[in-house]
């Protein structure tokens, strides 16, 4: 049986707070503001840096098994694109993951992510349309695109200009926090 107050966040080195010390990760992060806030919520971060929507796929079931989680907070995608992966099979394995966390009884929040240009722009907007496509068919709610507020300012990203510094991490926080503040109860 789902735990209401469980959330399962499962992603990828945006989430698995890849080049930084774990504390300083956007899922640390919630896990403090929930605190803060007077939220009742368990934060499990079951997310793989490197990880593709085909990994995910096959760890869900048993993430979901294990932990009960009353909401999935879906990550994940970009090293998809990174490798130039047929968005075809992503937007397939993403939409497998939603119905089996809804069939665990989990709600879902999406979070979307853009690849660079240099695929070309057919591919980068196939795959930016991807999540919106998703979250629409199946009535989620979206994040548009983790990086918002990170992605363009070097000052907040790594060297790698993929993944944000432990500075960028709080602002990666508030886009998610857009998303999932409205879904979330009060521990009363």
């Amino acid at each position: 049986m789902a735990s209401d107050r469980t959330i399962l966040v499962l992603g990828d080195s945006l989430s698995a707070a890849y080049g930084i010390r774990p504390e300083q990760g956007w899922v640390a992060l919630l896990t403090q503001r929930l605190q803060a806030q007077g939220y009742g919520y368990e934060v499990v971060n079951a997310s793989v840096s490197g990880e593709t929507s085909g990994g995910g796929l096959q760890r869900l079931p048993r993430a979901l098994e294990i932990h009960h989680p009353g909401m999935v907070i879906l990550e994940i995608g970009a090293n998809d694109g990174l490798r130039g992966l047929p968005s075809a099979a992503t937007k397939e394995n993403l939409t497998k993951m939603v119905q089996l966390s809804q069939a665990a009884g989990a709600r879902v929040l999406l979070l979307g992510i853009r690849i660079p240009p240099n695929y070309g722009p057919r591919y980068a907007n196939e795959f930016a349309d991807m999540y919106p496509g998703i979250a629409k068919q199946y009535h989620l709610p979206l994040v548009p695109f983790l990086l918002e507020k990170v992605a363009l300012d070097p000052t907040l990203m790594q060297e790698d200009g993929l993944h944000p510094n432990a500075r960028g991490e709080p602002l990666v926080l508030d886009t998610v926090w857009q998303g999932l503040e409205p879904l979330l109860k009060k521990n009363r």
